[in-house]
């Protein structure tokens, strides 16, 4: 068969992506990149926010009326499933934990629904450009009062460590330089494999032979926590980028319990100058979801607040949305009105902030390594504290070159080549 495979929201989703197309390939069937060249489609679907919802319902509407074979899989297939075929009753359905199946499910001439499926056994061996995303554990342990992610990704599955290595060595092998490890919550990497931690397996990712560097994906704060002096030990490492996704998601206690999060501000804050003391150039970035139910304009100074005194690198800021079947759901709401102007204050502190921290780097040099092709002709890369820096000099892929900083915008730096190539940072 033909397959043209769509893919929304997180590198966990791009994975699994990945994942499918692997087992396709080594089943004969063909991956293409045109809707209008392919036999069988699978939308791999987001669910997390409700603007990503209804675009997941449009898209679903508009590949349905191309009469081909439709497969919807991802978050929103496995959260809701009965929304799904309510608007494409012929459609097959894969949940994220069902990925495996992908194969059964595109060759049977049934319509068939797997929510659920076995222990992961399979790594992508399918990966684009300079960057191999390798997810090593879906599902977590946490249970937040306002994820509908739970609900489509019930189990923690942690990959085991050897299927993790071996898919590192072929990415780096067909000449990956960024190998980056996506999961639900890494730090919940190893809880149902008893004994092994997120930083065991990060130490084994490093002895991998070949020049490339590892971005650890998100973790939550109390399972970091759990394994800081590991954590902080990897992140020396020369292969390691020098970048922590650690989401708060508020700086108020209440509105913290409301959610369910296991931390207070403190807790959160004391992380943070733990990692950032044994770290100095370390990149802390975090979310934040502006408006949940409980956040009144105290609760908000307070986030806005700690914005102020962590000084963050980069927000990823949500407004709330009503996910169904969570608990969230059912409290009082804040009125949209609210949300929207505490939104607008919030993104405007974030801005500054940000521009301010990449600022100070305009003037130096860095090393930074090239991973993708940017707008007009531009390459982007990275510094080893995963700062996004525009290059328009030529320059290939793959490489580590210096390039002085002449801009900086808050969301990144712009610079000019000053040598390449240079020597590898290990």
């Amino acid at each position: 068969m033909k397959v043209y495979i769509e893919t929304y929201g997180c590198a966990l989703n791009k994975g699994d992506s990945y994942i499918m197309m692997t087992l396709l390939r080594e089943r004969g069937h063909e991956i293409v990149k045109e809707l209008d060249e392919a036999d069988t489609i699978i939308l791999n679907t987001c669910a997390v926010r409700l603007e990503t919802e209804e675009r997941m319902k449009q898209r679903i509407k508009e590949l349905k009326k191309l009469n081909k074979k439709l497969i919807v899989a991802g978050c929103f297939a496995g959260a809701e499933p009965a929304a799904v075929i309510s608007l494409a009753p012929e459609a097959s359905l894969i949940g994220p934990q069902s990925v495996e199946k992908v194969v059964e499910v595109v060759e049977s001439d049934e319509k068939k629904i797997i929510l659920e499926g076995e222990k992961p056994l399979i790594t992508p061996k399918v990966f684009e450009g300079k960057i191999a995303i390798i997810p090593i554990a879906d599902g977590c342990a946490g249970d937040c009062n306002f994820c509908i992610t739970k609900l489509a990704r019930r189990k923690l599955r942690s990959y085991p460590p050897h299927l993790i290595v071996s898919a590192v060595e072929e990415a780096v092998r067909k000449g990956a330089v960024e190998i980056e490890l996506a999961a639900q919550d890494s730090a919940a990497y190893g809880l149902d494999l008893g004994g092994i931690k997120l930083s065991d397996l990060v130490n084994k990712v490093v002895d991998v032979e070949g020049d490339f560097m590892i971005r650890i994906g998100m973790m939550t704060p109390e399972l970091a926590m759990r394994d800081l002096d590991g954590l902080i030990e990897v992140l020396k490492n020369k292969k390691v980028f020098k970048f922590v996704h650690l989401p708060v998601q508020s700086g108020d206690d209440n509105v913290l319990k409301l959610m369910n999060r296991k931390y207070t501000v403190e807790e959160y804050k004391e992380l943070v100058r733990e990692i950032r003391k044994k770290i100095p150039m370390v990149n802390i970035t975090t979310d934040i979801i502006i408006g949940h139910p409980g956040e009144d304009e105290e609760a908000f100074k307070n986030t806005l607040e700690l914005m102020k005194e962590l000084k963050f690198e980069r927000i990823h800021l949500a407004m709330y949305s009503i996910r169904p079947n969570t608990r969230s759901a059912s409290m009082k709401q804040v009125p949209d009105q609210i949300k929207k102007i505490r939104m607008q204050i919030a993104n405007k502190l974030y801005e500054e902030l940000a521009y301010e921290i990449h600022n100070e780097y305009v003037g130096s040099v860095s090393k930074v390594i090239t991973t993708e092709l940017g707008r007009k002709g531009s390459v982007i890369g990275r510094t080893l504290n995963y700062i996004p820096v525009v290059i328009r000099d030529e320059v290939e892929l793959g490489k580590w070159v210096e390039v002085e900083i002449t801009e900086a915008s808050f969301f990144d730096l712009r610079g000019r080549l000053v040598s390449l190539p240079v020597q590898a940072t290990h």
